[in-house]
C-alpha cells in the first residue's frame, strides 16, 4: 500500500508563508492599478466638468461591468464581479465631482438599501423623512439624484412618488430592483410579548396574512419607515417592528420571526431621479405622463394607439387624480425601448398630439435582477 507523504517539520508554514507574500504582492499590484483608474477618473472628471456633462452614467456602469464578466476567465466568479467594482466606482466617483443622493430614511430602512445597492458604501447620502423630501431635495439642487420606491410586486404601486413625479419636473434616470425581506424584531424576541406592530404602511400591507394569523388582536401602527418601526420597538418591550434583518441589528432588537411577509417573490422597484446622461443602452424603458381631457371621448384608447400601431410594447399603465380635477386622471406609461428609438420617439410624438399634456420622464437601463444588496 502506497504511503502518504507527510510534510517536512515547518514545510507547511514555509508554503503558506510564501502563499500569503504572493497575495500580499498581488493586493498591492491591484492597488497601483486601482490608482491608476482613479488618475484616469480624475481625467474624465476635468473633461465632464468642462461639458457640463453629468457624472452619473448608468448604461456606462453596466457596460463595465458585463464587458469584465465577458473577460473573466476565473477562478475569480463572476458573481463578485458587479459588488466589488459597485464600490470602486463609488470610492472613484468623487474624484469626478462630489454627487449627493438623497433617500427616504433614515438609515437601515429598504430605500437606504436600494441606494447602497446602485452606488456603493462610499456614496455621499442624504437622509430625508419622506418621499416628497427626496424629490424635493433634487429639485433644488441639495441633492444630485434621489432614490424612490415605486413599486412593489404585493401592494402595487407607491402613490406618493406617482404624485411626486407628476408635481415635480425632475427626470427619471435608472431603476433598482431589491428583494425585500421582512422580519418582525422586538426586544424580547417572543411572540407572547407583542400587543403592537409598528411599520411603514407598505411593509405591514406586505406581511398582513401573517399578522392576521399569528397576531390577530394586535393593535397596527403605521410610521414613517421601517426603522422609525424599530425605534418604537426599543422603547417599548410590547411593541414590535416589522422592518429588514439590518434595522434589528443596527437597533439593537431581537428576531421573534424571519420572512413574515406573504411573498416569497416579493420585491420592490425603486426609481433614481436627477439629471441622469439618457445614452442609449441594450436594454431601455422610457417613462412618461400625459393627460387627457375629460370631455374626450376614447381619450385613453387614441393615447396608445400610436405605440400599437408603431409595434412599441407597453410594460406599465398607471393612474392617478389629478388635483383640484374631480373624476379627471393622470396617466404614467412605461414601455420598452430608448426615446430616441425611431419607433419609440414617433409613437411619443403621435400620443403628445392627442394628449392634453405631456412629458417624457427618462429613458434609463432596466434593471437586470432582483437581487438584495451585496449580491448581483
Amino acid at each position: 500500500m502506497a504511503q502518504t507523504k507527510k510534510s517536512r517539520p515547518g514545510e507547511t508554514d514555509d508554503v503558506l508563508n510564501d502563499l500569503r507574500e504572493r497575495i500580499d504582492a498581488a493586493d498591492r499590484e491591484i492597488l497601483g492599478h486601482l490608482n491608476d483608474r482613479a488618475r484616469l477618473v480624475e481625467d474624465v472628471g476635468r473633461l465632464k466638468q468642462g461639458e457640463g456633462a453629468s457624472v452619473y452614467a448608468p448604461n456606462r456602469e453596466r457596460e463595465i461591468v458585463a464587458a469584465l464578466r465577458a473577460a473573466n476567465s476565473g477562478p475569480f466568479p463572476n458573481e463578485g464581479i458587479a459588488p466589488v467594482f459597485r464600490e470602486i466606482i463609488s470610492a472613484t466617483r468623487s474624484l469626478e465631482e462630489s454627487v449627493r443622493i438623497a433617500f427616504l430614511g433614515p438609515q437601515g430602512t429598504f430605500s437606504h438599501q436600494a441606494a447602497l445597492k446602485r452606488f456603493g458604501k462610499l456614496a455621499d447620502y442624504l437622509q430625508v423623512g419622506s418621499i416628497r423630501e427626496v424629490f424635493i431635495a433634487v429639485d433644488s439642487g441639495k441633492a444630485e439624484l434621489g432614490v424612490v420606491p415605486v413599486e412593489n410586486t404585493s401592494e402595487g404601486i407607491v402613490t406618493q412618488t406617482f404624485d411626486a413625479l407628476a408635481e415635480f419636473s425632475v427626470p427619471v434616470c435608472a431603476e433598482v430592483l431589491l428583494t425585500i425581506s421582512l422580519d418582525l424584531l422586538s426586544l424580547s424576541g417572543r411572540l407572547e410579548d407583542v400587543r403592537t406592530v409598528a411599520s411603514h404602511p407598505q411593509p405591514l400591507a406586505q406581511a398582513r396574512g401573517w399578522i392576521e394569523q399569528r397576531l390577530p388582536d394586535a393593535e397596527r401602527v403605521e410610521t414613517a419607515s421601517t426603522v422609525s418601526a424599530a425605534e418604537l420597538a426599543v422603547r417599548s418591550s410590547e411593541v414590535a417592528a416589522v422592518a429588514s434583518s439590518t434595522a434589528g441589528e443596527v437597533h439593537g432588537l431581537r428576531t421573534v420571526e424571519r420572512g413574515i411577509e406573504d411573498r416569497t417573490d416579493n420585491a420592490t422597484r425603486f426609481l433614481v431621479i436627477g439629471a441622469g446622461a439618457e445614452q442609449r443602452g441594450p436594454r431601455d424603458i422610457t417613462s412618461a405622463v400625459f393627460t387627457i381631457r375629460r370631455d374626450q371621448p376614447g381619450g385613453l384608447h387614441a393615447l396608445l394607439a400610436p405605440m400599437a400601431e408603431r409595434g412599441v410594447n407597453l410594460t406599465s399603465i398607471q393612474l392617478r387624480p389629478m388635483p383640484g380635477k374631480p373624476w379627471e386622471y393622470i396617466f404614467f406609461i412605461d414601455l420598452e425601448g430608448h426615446r430616441s428609438d425611431p419607433e419609440v420617439a414617433a409613437a411619443l410624438e403621435a400620443a403628445a398630439e392627442l394628449a392634453h399634456s405631456a412629458r417624457v420622464l427618462g429613458s434609463f437601463p432596466r434593471a437586470e435582477r432582483v437581487r438584495a444588496y451585496g449580491e448581483d
